[in-house]
């Protein structure tokens, strides 16, 4: 009977947000995760960054039609009794089911296939440029031609860990285990950590770790007040080496993004070897103990050091056009504190992308993610069907009044730069005082 359902409010609902007490909300039906928290195949950071809240367009968002049925043994008993979707919530749902019933989450076509044939060929034509061709060029051609077999491999990677690029899940579990650790030397059980609080909490200062890269870039002055990232667990200290970094940023973007790769080679050591709990421990690390094999190996085929140097400079550099765009995304956007509430997460996800504009032709240069609020609201949908779906996304966002910023690539770098130069100049204000730190928080450690 309807009078004898057990109502819990909102505000009681927040109450149950800490580990071992766990409760989330989906389309008013009230689940306990606290003990499913670990089995979560999205990690345990998914559900920390909902729990207390409604969760329903999130829920919908990266979950097939199958995933409804593992919910009932972890109801509670009780429902939702004030909160009401917002009309926008409303809409988002009705188009995600017109999508699910017209099969879009499910055509893949054939776009797997053909990266993973144009990675089998550059790596083909890199192990013949360093092998067979004493030429400096011919080691220099090598070098770009594996930036972008890193930069291919990374998208598989990325499609992989949100939906079945595969027929079956044990493929596209090789798919990523081939695609990311093996051939570009970063874990996939890192990038799933990082990427799946990024997208829940899309340009949130305080919880997506895309957006913490203190010492080196600040996004936003509120940075300079020491926040603390509830991703890491510690403060983000903006020290005298933080204000130097900072206030410069505008012009070592680009640099950096050079030897980026660097860090996140690092960020994938500290993981796989912490404490931290993650599924495929033993899977990740045989993944990057052949790619710390052959990569060195490719390496010493190089006749001298001074052409050793520059090849693997040359090969960091062209994957800097992946991390520039990574960064266009997002840096450009708004952002806010804190996590987005059940009837705004759509909102957020408007206000904290920018897509880029490109000719069809050009998707592949992109690997799908020009249309990054396309994928943030639909990011199970394979990326050959995004360009079918941005007019739909268009007409929600123009119905609702919220941003669909479509920018060049030049104009996104344009807003780029300009974002943080003018965060750069706040940070040379010497008037505010900043407190001392130390430079360890440079890789972004995970403690």
């Amino acid at each position: 009977m309807e009078g004898d359902k057990k109502g819990i409010t909102s505000e009681e609902l927040k109450q149950h947000n800490k580990a071992g007490d766990l409760w989330i909300s989906i389309q008013g039906k009230v689940y306990d995760v606290s003990d499913w928290a670990n089995e979560h195949p999205g990690g345990d950071v998914a559900l920390m960054n909902m729990a207390g809240l409604d969760a329903t367009d999130a829920f919908i968002a990266y979950h097939p039609g199958t995933a409804w049925k593992y919910l009932d043994k972890l109801f509670t008993g009780y429902y939702l009794t004030d909160f009401k979707p917002s009309e926008t919530s409303k809409d988002y749902r009705r188009l995600a089911s017109e999508f699910a019933k017209l099969g879009l989450f499910e055509k893949k076509g054939h776009i797997t296939l053909y990266a993973l044939t144009s990675i089998v060929l550059m790596f083909c034509v890199v192990l013949y440029g360093v092998l067979c061709c004493q030429s400096v060029w011919a080691h220099f051609g090598s070098a770009v031609v594996l930036g972008f077999l890193w930069i291919q491999s990374a998208y598989i990677g990325h499609d992989s860990g949100h939906y079945q690029v595969m027929n079956t899940r044990g493929y596209n579990k090789l798919a990523q285990f081939l695609a990311g650790n093996s051939l570009t030397g970063i874990s996939i059980a890192w990038w799933k950590w990082t990427h799946n609080a990024h997208h829940l909490a899309c340009n949130s200062l305080d919880y997506d770790p895309d957006l913490q890269h203190i010492p080196v870039f600040a996004v936003n002055s509120i940075f300079f007040n020491s926040i603390k990232s509830c991703f890491y667990g510690r403060y983000l200290n903006f020290d005298p080496v933080a204000r130097f970094f900072v206030s410069y940023q505008h012009w070592t973007f680009y640099p950096v993004m050079c030897v980026a790769r660097v860090n996140l080679y690092i960020q994938t050591f500290l993981l796989l070897f912490s404490k931290r709990r993650f599924p495929d421990r033993a899977l990740n690390i045989l993944g990057i103990l052949i790619f710390w094999t052959w990569f060195p190996l490719l390496v010493s085929c190089i006749p001298n050091w001074p052409e050793r140097v520059m090849f693997v400079l040359t090969s960091f550099a062209v994957t800097a056009i992946q991390h520039v765009q990574f960064c266009l995304n997002h840096f450009a956007a708004d952002v806010y504190s804190g996590l987005p509430e059940g009837n705004d997460w759509f909102e957020k996800q408007t206000s904290g992308t920018l897509d880029i504009s490109c000719s069809s032709w050009m998707d592949w240069f992109y690997g799908g993610l020009q249309f990054q609020l396309e994928h943030h609201l639909f990011p199970r949908m394979p990326r050959c069907q995004l360009r079918r779906v941005s007019p739909l996304v268009q007409d929600l966002c123009k119905k609702h009044n919220l941003s669909y910023r479509s920018l060049s690539f030049w104009e996104a770098n344009v807003w780029t730069i300009r974002k943080l130069r003018n965060v750069a100049l706040q940070a040379r204000d010497l008037a505010n005082p900043v407190p001392k730190n130390m430079l360890w928080e440079a890789v972004n450690t995970h403690g």
